[in-house]
């Protein structure tokens, strides 16, 4: 038999029956693992031969017994070509309960469960999940089929063998096969865990494998440009039509915090009048399906104007002209070079700009900027909006204008 599984067949001297006779055993070692049974054939010790692992001399006892254990090798070699030919993941659970004929249908593997949990997402995408997040599942589960693969040598692997060093293995995994950085190994673990907990909810298994698996998120420093930046590609002259238009809804975006997609759907219908009276953007983003209600500033204004009549919009009823995303972020890469900026500009980055730049450094509040964004909880907020130093500076020239008029208040008391 090859490496992966070990058969060695002894006379065990401590199970000796009445007679003395010692029964002949067989150790099967599989992945470091081991596991022993009987023979139901007894033999005078002195008869055994350890190193042929059979029984001395040709009579008829000998004969019977060692073609016996020859047929029981062969059994064993051909249920070890069966698992290969499955693709089952070959340990000694799977190994005894296929060479005893155990039947094992009911046991459920995670390949299976994954590819369940991804048909019922896909069902519910537009309603319960967004087209990306379904995208999302099906990467996790190419990558976590991979895994198997590549270090079991296996199709799929049942529920019950998931255990610790399954996790940190496919993490290790993830972090040097596939290149993946921190951040993006967490989120894919994250997405296996939620089969996980499928599989507990159900009572398949009875521990979590993932309870002692430990790693965070590391802190992003988020893209964003300052108002100076920003001024300068709005006031840019920019004479090629095509970088003109991605440049106005770059700022579009910059001014209403709207993702690629969300400003890519985006139609006539979802300007609403506000509670203020003026032209709110009303719309809800794909990712999270969660709504959004955005009032317009003048910028954004202009901008709708701008491109009222514009053919692309007339014949899509789309709001802005908004090419695809591979053209938007390789115009947004010729425009940083126009105007001499060093940064990466993208869709990502104008939505961090509104959070940062244009709102919460201009005294809006983290509540209001939370709501625009669409964001479920104000957390989530807080990694897209940093505070300036402009903010920091204006807020401590507020406090020193406080402190002040209160010094005097008391000194005018005093006197």
């Amino acid at each position: 038999m090859s490496n992966q599984v070990t058969v060695y067949i002894y006379a065990r001297a401590a199970k000796a029956n009445t007679a003395g006779l010692h029964p002949i055993y067989v150790r099967l070692t599989i992945q470091g693992k081991r596991t022993e049974f009987s023979t139901k054939k007894f033999i005078t010790s002195s008869k055994w031969d350890q190193k042929t692992m059979k029984m001395k001399g040709t009579n008829e006892e000998a004969r019977s017994i060692n073609s016996y254990l020859e047929s029981l090798k062969n059994k064993l070699t051909q249920t070890q070509i069966i698992l290969e030919y499955q693709g089952t993941l070959i340990n000694i659970d799977n190994f005894m309960n296929a060479y005893l004929g155990k039947s094992k249908h009911r046991e459920r593997t995670l390949l299976s469960v994954f590819q369940d949990h991804n048909k019922q997402v896909k069902t519910l995408i537009g309603t319960d999940y967004a087209a990306g997040t379904y995208e999302r599942y099906e990467t996790s589960l190419k990558h976590t089929r991979d895994y198997i693969k590549f270090q079991y040598g296996s199709n799929d692997i049942a529920i019950g063998d998931i255990d610790n060093s399954f996790i940190t293995g496919y993490d290790f995994y993830l972090r040097t096969e596939r290149n993946c950085a921190n951040n993006t190994t967490v989120k894919y673990i994250k997405n296996f865990k939620k089969i996980i907990r499928i599989c507990l909810a159900n009572g398949w298994i009875n521990q979590d494998p993932c309870l002692n698996y430990k790693v965070k998120l590391q802190e992003i420093e988020r893209n964003f440009l300052t108002q100076q930046e920003l001024e300068y590609i709005a006031n840019k002259d920019i004479t090629i039509e095509r970088l003109d238009a991605v440049r106005d809804i770059f700022l579009f975006s910059c001014f209403t915090g709207l993702a690629y997609i969300d400003v890519k759907q985006l139609t006539p219908a979802n300007l609403i009048k506000g509670i203020d009276g003026q032209l709110w953007i009303d719309t809800k983003r794909q990712k999270t399906n969660t709504p959004s209600r955005i009032p317009l500033l003048g910028t954004a204004l202009d901008i709708i104007a701008k491109y009222h009549d514009h053919p692309k919009c007339n014949n899509e009823n789309t709001l802005l002209p908004v090419a695809s995303n591979q053209k938007m972020n390789a115009y947004l890469k010729e425009i940083a070079t126009i105007c001499g900026i060093n940064k990466e500009l993208t869709f990502h980055c104008a939505r961090h700009t509104f959070a940062t730049t244009v709102t919460l450094s201009n005294g809006v509040p983290i509540e209001s900027v939370s709501k625009m964004l669409g964001h479920k909880s104000i957390r989530t907020t807080q990694h897209y909006a940093k505070i300036t130093d402009r903010k920091v500076a204006n807020d401590m020239d507020n406090l020193k204008t406080v402190l002040e008029m209160h010094k005097t208040k008391s000194i005018k008391k005093t006197s």
